[in-house]
């Protein structure tokens, strides 16, 4: 079987807190680990997508409208649906399995992750991301 789920790739998630919310696979888990003996993936999503600016908008309000809302999660590969976009983010450096150990680490690694989707947003490419899904 080819294997499809590699980083970079954006998913929608399926299940849990953020069903419906789109992600990006920061590392991949085919063979599982001790804890977790199942196919996972650690990612790197939107809370919180950003708001549509109009022309009349501030500067101060459209900075506030274009900001980003970011989670960092491990999920099992059967609640992530993949799409065929690939997100070309660099999050491996920010974002690790060990900074999920903690809270404070957790938090760190998010504040990361939305500062680099928020400059991925600013620059105007991969547009169809930082949609939100409509269903």
């Amino acid at each position: 079987m080819v294997k499809f789920l590699k980083p970079g790739k954006a998913v929608v998630v399926l299940q849990g807190r953020y069903a419906g919310r789109k992600a990006v696979i920061v590392r991949n888990f085919d063979d599982g680990t001790r804890d977790r003996p199942y196919a996972h993936c650690l990612v790197a999503g939107i809370k919180k997508y950003p708001s549509k600016v109009v022309r009349k908008d501030s500067a101060k309000k459209a900075a506030k409208k274009s900001r980003v809302k970011a989670f960092v999660k491990l999920v099992n590969y059967r609640h992530l649906m993949p799409t065929r976009y690939t997100l070309d983010v660099d999050l491996k450096d920010a974002v690790a399995t060990d900074s999920l150990q903690s809270k404070d680490k957790r938090v760190t690694a998010a504040k990361e992750a939305k500062k680099r989707l928020e400059e991925r947003f600013k620059t105007g490419k991969n547009r169809w991301f930082f949609t939100k899904l409509r269903f």
